[in-house]
């Protein structure tokens, strides 16, 4: 019998979905189905990518926005994102996702080695409410251009897609004290992140 897919490591069950989809690209949709019920950490992976990658400028403020939507439906407590349609049918490169997967194997085994399904209340509601909360809070530094901070928090992105993933409320507790010091620290100390706050505020108003 196949062990369930939250059990097996992240990176094999992309490559096997990717190699059962061959062609230059695959579908959102098609990366989604094997861990339907672990949906919010696949597209949290998919939008820390493009923080380890040579992108153009201004990526992270697009990632970002698209962060704090995913925040927002888990704050709002729903189970499984709301993905529309024209976006599941929208395609990533191979060769992007293997460039990931080439680049990050340390970082990524890492994770998978520490992750795994502990304390598994913490990832369900009402506490997935909290990780929204927290995804939110993130979401926005992301966007803001500061300069430097992407691979930070592609790196915690990365870490609460794998929390997710893995049913690992450990981590997740571990990422919510680490988030807030980090929030508060950028909030208290970052006189860049005031300036692009008040500068997105009016561009917005």
């Amino acid at each position: 019998m196949n062990e369930p897919a939250h059990h097996r490591p992240t990176t094999e069950v992309l490559s096997d979905t990717m190699a059962a989809n061959p062609g230059d690209c695959i579908s959102l949709d098609a990366l989604l189905q094997p861990l339907r019920n672990r949906a919010f950490g696949v597209l949290l992976l998919l939008l820390a990518i493009p923080n380890f990658l040579p992108v153009p400028i201004g990526i992270g403020g697009i990632m970002g926005v698209l962060v704090v939507g995913l925040g927002l439906e888990m704050l709002c407590g729903l189970e499984q994102p709301l993905v529309p349609r024209w976006l599941r049918r929208k395609t990533i490169r191979h060769a992007t996702l293997e460039r990931f997967l080439k680049r990050s194997t340390r970082l990524l085994g890492w994770l998978e080695r520490l992750c795994r399904p502990r304390m598994e209340r913490l990832t369900q509601r009402p506490w997935s409410m909290l990780s929204g909360l927290v995804l939110v809070l993130l979401g926005t530094l992301l966007a803001l251009p500061i300069p430097f901070t992407n691979y930070l928090f592609g790196i915690v992105l990365l870490a609460f897609a794998f929390a997710l993933l893995e049913r690992d409320g450990g981590l997740l507790l571990l990422l919510w004290i680490g988030s807030a010091v980090l929030v508060g620290t950028s909030i208290a100390y970052g006189g860049e992140i005031g300036n692009a706050l008040v500068d997105m505020f009016h561009r917005v108003f």
